[in-house]
């Protein structure tokens, strides 16, 4: 299974693309403190404001702050948000889709109802609300509020998934032979919906670190904290567009949107894999069939004459 997603190109460069992203976020900050020398907080009074140059290769801000250093340093923030709030809301997704569609009955109209209201609510105003309240919100807090949040269409997906196999024949005969619903849940049902949870996780993350650096944008978080959010805020407070500083913001953007198109990819490869209609051909296999479709051609044309 696992081989078989990762023959997908799109599949290899949007986790590589990631996993890139995350190897920053865990060893970036070490790499800029301790060998390169440089601080996200350090203040450069000879170079405020700078251009991208050799000693600051993607400029510096207006208190003379090392852009790269912060980009580095706020991959941690946004990443780890993200993580933490994509494990959650996928973890929520399909404990509430799973169970709903398997046991059915009350259990399912209980769930259903709770899924439905958690979908009815104005999320992004309800966690910008709640994060408010919060002064000083850690990224604990954020990555909480946004998984809260962030299950419920993932759960009416997974349960719609799961309502269809608990009537597949496997699933059906196992149950006859007295298997009880944990196991049943476990063996027959979640390695069917692996590639759908995969997929689903990737897109909360992304999610997660977009409501982030929207939040953080708005001034919602800890001051203390930098992330791609707090960068582009900054930025914008100091009309960085209108200066024509284009490094204070261009970098943290094309961050964000580099990490949405991973996931994007990912998402395309797996869907071509396990939907047959997007599955492309094997180009050998391909020309195997052209050559044995002219092979076919040349003998009756032989048998003809």
């Amino acid at each position: 299974m696992i081989g078989g997603i990762l023959r997908s190109a799109k599949v290899r460069f949007g986790l590589a693309l990631f996993g890139f992203f995350v190897l920053v976020a865990v060893v970036g900050p070490w790499v800029t403190g301790s060998l390169w020398g440089v601080s996200a907080t350090a203040i450069d009074y000879h170079h405020l404001h700078a251009a991208p140059s050799a000693l600051h290769p993607f400029g510096t801000t207006g208190t003379g702050q090392d852009v790269l250093a912060q980009l580095v340093v706020g991959a941690r923030g946004s990443v780890a948000v993200g993580l933490s709030s994509g494990i959650l809301a996928t973890v929520l997704a399909a404990l509430v889709g799973v169970t709903a569609g398997f046991l059915g009955g009350r259990a399912d109209q209980v769930l259903t109802v709770l899924t439905n209201l958690f979908i009815t609510m104005p999320s992004f105003a309800v966690i910008l609300i709640v994060a408010g309240y919060v002064q000083g919100a850690s990224w604990l807090v954020i990555a909480f509020l946004i998984g809260i949040f962030e299950w419920p269409g993932g759960a009416r997906y997974l349960r719609a998934q799961t309502l269809m196999l608990r009537n597949h024949d496997s699933t059906v005969a196992a149950r006859m032979l007295g298997e009880n619903r944990r196991r049943l849940i476990v063996a027959e049902v979640m390695p069917h919906l692996t590639g759908i949870i995969s997929a689903m996780f990737l897109r909360a993350v992304v999610a997660g670190i977009f409501a982030e650096a929207a939040l953080d944008f708005l001034g919602i978080g800890s001051a203390d904290t930098i992330s791609w959010g707090t960068m582009i805020s900054v930025a914008q407070d100091q009309n960085a567009i209108v200066r024509g500083y284009w490094w204070w913001f261009a970098p943290p953007g094309l961050c964000i949107a580099l990490i949405g198109t991973a996931t994007a990819l990912v998402n395309f490869g797996l869907d071509e894999i396990t939907n047959p209609r997007l599955r492309t051909a094997n180009p050998a296999a391909v020309r195997r069939f052209e050559r044995a479709a002219r092979r076919r051609a040349r003998t009756v044309r032989e048998v003809a004459a």
